[in-house]
């Protein structure tokens, strides 16, 4: 049957142009921006678990890169190289949210992050994902047109043309000449003024101390013992906040409010008056316990409980849609074209199908012969044919559901976490039932195919949005795939060492008390961790590093009466020396000296090491968890979606307050924008498009762009000394002098340094708003006017 949306349909630059695409420069542009928005969103999905997608920055950045660089004399890209710039561009997001999903779960589990494992995964994973997705290109992208609307996809293409060069306009199908320049500059100068904001933020707070980076009150404990509430000061969240909306910032609120005002009190409470530790804490009462410590003892293993059942919920509730995804994408498939370019118009030639499976059976080889995934053919024959055979089904599996889903729900909705939740629970089950259970190799086995396949689900539907993108630009698929192809294996390689850099810049390596359990414990040799079948040594590092200089071993302690469970470093005489906490899901919130530790909770790296524990280690407190569990079911029974209210549960409240912030500003800023989009009689999945790439939406983007690069960068200061020393003399100044992170304000501190993060709040609202960088020669007539031309060339 004939898809009547097919008919009519003609691409922006039409088959026969031969305009300029895939060319070096926009090419390297792309990468590069990639790596840049890859490296933040890893940044944020460690703190938050969640992403924001990275095309549409892209995109108006690398328009208005060229833009500029026209100006003085260079030759402006085309509309097909700026298309492959956001596509190299878009991979490093999908990648930085697989990464960060699951791999710091590996420390959790009682393991070190491997440089060659973390690489191997990402690199594997995202080019798995691209290859697997080409055969669907077809089915999904074309013969599904008008069916299937890709919502960032073509809200990225409108971005693409409203930008178009006068090159580019010329050999559209319409040979629409108008200039653009002006609206192009304006999307890139205000992404660019957000970036600068939210870099020179965080860096005024964490290098030089300015004001504080958490306010933080906390009620006494004659009125609500436990009781308390926190905001961390973070451009990086607002953001994000302002980015997804009022609905999921105020889920994760709520979640945080539960969290820190009604279960860490009631803990308190009920328990305030035991004279002994309640388990699964062994050192300490609650009495003595703070806020913090409870949640990290308790709260903690709630949230991560309710997290679990949410996704799991979640992956059952998308079933039907998962199904019937999967039945249309192999449908489609069997039915659409044989994939032979031959004759074929340019804006229909993929890859030969030839070099796809050539592709996939190297990647697979590849996988199976790296011991680091624990599917060595050489070490465990039957576990590696096993495990690449899970990982080429579900692979597949899931790549064809995300394409077809972010086609229908868009990449915000398409749950890849429940993908991912789904491969291990597949995957775990499965071992448990071969009696493969045993920490070494299978918990990084298991860990590893879960990566890999979320990895490949992620970018199987980035790419799908990108091709859809490109369909309606008239765009070459086979140029957009090799350019994800070169973004993706670029980011993977880079994201790796970021991942790896970021744990240890953290990284506390506190000495062991030898009064205390663990200082007690003498850790016989059958205890000491092994990897590859040999002991584990290592040197401390931290303030350590070169003043200690002699070669500890390492011991993995998984048992809670024999101290803090986590990694030590032992002495020949089996006595533990350093307990190393790590800067992934560390536990310790304060340094020797009382300075504030940061740490990275990476909640959906709890929630999988969880899955491994609780099925293959059967080692949790389940008393707990199912608690969490139970609150996500009461949830969903009384019509509450329990996956962002979960993962606030998990999260500090000071992470989801600034989230929560950021939501209520888009939504006075929506009501503004509805308001003004009313005349135009557009729909109310139009009107959601418009809303989506505002101004406030780039300014949003490029404070979390600029927050998230400073962050990274600052974490340098942890690993040069004199850096660090530089930065320890701000610290000592301002908790003496600067009444706006400690020192001379009369308890107002925390007050006082909540002024510069409301500052960045007004800002955002007023450009979202458009009362601040608003642009030249924009009146809402001109706009609706430009709006209706584009959409009738949809």
């Amino acid at each position: 049957m004939k898809n009547p949306f097919l008919e009519n349909f003609r691409p922006y630059i039409p088959d026969s142009s031969n305009l300029r695409e895939l060319t070096i420069l926009p090419l390297l542009v792309g990468t590069v921006l990639g790596i840049i928005f890859g490296a933040s969103s890893l940044y944020l999905v460690l703190k938050t678990g969640l992403t924001v997608s990275a095309s549409i920055p892209v995109a108006v950045i690398a328009i208005t890169l060229f833009r500029l660089l026209s100006k003085i004399g260079m030759r402006d890209a085309t509309i097909l190289e700026a298309n492959v710039m956001q596509t190299a561009g878009s991979a490093g997001e999908s990648i930085a949210f697989g990464i960060g999903v699951t791999m710091p779960a590996i420390m959790i589990l009682g393991f070190d992050l491997d440089l060659t494992r973390v690489m191997l995964v990402a690199i594997m994973g995202g080019l798995l994902g691209i290859l697997m997705m080409i055969p669907l290109r077809r089915a999904l992208i074309k013969d599904q047109h008008g069916y299937l609307k890709y919502p960032e996809g073509t809200a990225c293409a409108e971005v693409l043309k409203a930008g178009a060069s006068k090159e580019s306009r010329e050999a559209s199908h319409e040979g629409n000449t108008a200039d653009t320049d002006d609206a192009a500059l304006q999307g890139g100068k205000i992404i660019s003024i957000g970036f600068v904001i939210g870099f020179i933020f965080n860096v005024l707070m964490q290098v030089f101390f300015f004001w504080k980076n958490t306010p933080t009150k906390e009620f006494s404990d004659s009125t609500f013992k436990g009781g308390s509430v926190k905001l961390d000061n973070d451009p990086t969240l607002l953001g994000v906040g302002y980015i997804i909306g009022p609905k999921i910032a105020g889920l994760m609120m709520g979640g945080g409010i539960l969290s820190y005002l009604v279960l860490i009190p009631m803990i308190k409470f009920f328990g305030g008056n035991m004279t002994t530790p309640v388990a699964p804490e062994l050192s300490k009462t609650i009495a003595e316990m703070s806020p913090d410590g409870v949640r990290g003892a308790y709260v903690l293993y709630i949230g991560a409980g309710a997290v679990a059942m949410a996704g799991i919920i979640s992956l059952v509730r998308s079933l039907p849609t998962i199904v019937h995804g999967l039945k249309g994408g192999l449908a489609d498939l069997r039915g659409g074209s044989s994939g032979l370019n031959g004759g074929t118009p340019r804006t229909d030639r993929d890859l030969s199908m030839k070099w796809v499976v050539v592709g996939v059976i190297v990647l697979i080889l590849a996988i199976m012969l790296f011991p680091q995934l624990g599917l060595s053919i050489f070490q465990h024959p039957f576990v590696s044919f096993f495990g690449a055979l899970l990982i080429v089904f579900l692979g597949f599996l899931f790549v064809t559901v995300s394409s077809r889903l972010t086609g229908e729900v868009g990449s915000s909705s398409n749950p890849i976490s429940g993908m991912t939740v789904a491969t291990l629970l597949i995957t775990c089950l499965a071992f448990l039932l071969l009696g493969w259970t045993a920490a070494d190799p299978y918990f990084v086995t298991a860990l590893s195919i879960g990566g890999i396949v979320c990895i490949a689900a992620s970018n199987g539907g980035t790419t799908s949005q990108d091709l859809k993108t490109g369909f309606w630009v008239g765009a070459t698929p086979k140029n957009q795939q090799i350019a994800i192809l070169v973004g993706a294996l670029a980011s993977a390689l880079v994201l790796g060492s970021l991942l790896i850099f970021l744990n240890s810049s953290r990284t506390y390596y506190q000495k062991v008390d030898v009064a205390s359990v663990e200082g007690r414990t003498t850790v016989t040799e059958d205890k000491l961790f092994r990897e590859n079948g040999q002991i584990k040594s290592e040197h401390a590092k931290g303030k350590f590093e070169g003043v200690d200089t002699e070669t500890y071993r390492v011991w993995q302690n998984t048992d809670p009466a024999s101290g803090q469970v986590g990694k030590y470093l032992v002495n020949t005489q089996g006595k533990p020396v350093y307990f190393v906490d790590p800067g992934i899901n560390g536990i310790l919130k304060k340094d020797d000296e009382g300075k504030d530790l940061e740490r990275f909770d990476a909640p959906k790296a709890t929630l999988m090491s969880y899955i491994i524990k609780g099925v293959l280690g059967q080692n949790l407190p389940w008393g707990l968890v199912i608690l969490g569990a139970m609150m996500a079911i009461v949830l969903e029974v009384s019509g509450v979606p329990s996956l962002a209210f979960a993962v606030g549960i998990y999260l500090p409240i000071s992470t989801s307050a600034p989230i929560f912030v950021g939501g209520i500003v888009r939504y006075a800023v929506d009501i503004w924008l509805k308001r003004k989009l009313a005349r135009r009689n557009l729909t109310e999945e139009q009107i959601i498009a418009e809303t989506d790439k505002s101004n406030g939406v780039l300014l949003a983007s490029g404070y979390i762009a600029g927050g998230a690069i400073a962050g990274i960068l600052i974490a340098v200061f942890a690993v040069v000394p004199w850096l660090k020393e530089v930065q320890d003399k701000f610290g000592d100044w301002s908790k003496a002098s600067n009444p706006f992170f400690d020192g001379g304000a009369g308890g107002f501190t925390d007050v006082l340094a909540l002024l510069p993060f409301t500052v960045l709040a007004v800002i955002l609202y007023f450009v979202g708003r458009e009362m601040l960088l608003r642009g030249k020669g924009r009146n809402d007539g001109e706009e609706a006017d430009a709006t209706q031309v584009r959409e009738g060339n949809l």
